[in-house]
């Protein structure tokens, strides 16, 4: 397995791990039935790549990576803090929709800066793109 390979793989898992614990973090503020199926059901396929994504970096002896802390720290404080201010739907909606927005652009610089990579990775960063485009169309009737 080559080092874009590898190094594509374990940014994919950083960022299903950043997605899975953001929806979590957000899920017990849902009062509408449609956004809380919309993000349980995204939340599943996160951690289906993400599972994916661990399992062919284990088959190559290598570990996944941990989000930075900085980051983690940061989304959750903003998560809170919007929410302790104004727990609706709306600011949900707007957190995960940031969230989105930014593991596209993430993701899609990993994928140009990653040419290298195989095929199986460079598909499994297209569908978590697709994942994060996907949610944030979806959750947009909730803005």
């Amino acid at each position: 397995m080559s080092n874009d390979t590898v190094n594509l793989l374990k940014e994919c898992d950083s960022g299903t791990k950043t997605a899975v614990t953001s929806i979590r973090e957000v899920l017990d503020n849902v009062k509408n039935e449609d956004l809380l199926s919309i993000l349980t059901n995204s939340l599943k396929e996160h951690e289906k790549l993400g599972n994916k994504t661990n399992e062919l970096l284990s088959e190559q002896g290598e570990d996944g990576k941990e989000p930075p802390v900085i980051a983690r720290v940061s989304s959750w404080m903003k998560i809170n803090f919007k929410l302790m201010e104004k727990p609706t739907d709306k600011t949900v909606a707007g957190l995960m929709t940031d969230g989105c927005n930014m593991g596209v652009k993430s993701l899609s610089q990993y994928l140009n800066q990653h040419k290298a990579a195989d095929e199986t990775s460079k598909d499994i960063t297209r569908r978590l793109i697709a994942l994060e485009e996907r949610l944030a169309v979806d959750i947009r009737g909730f803005l």
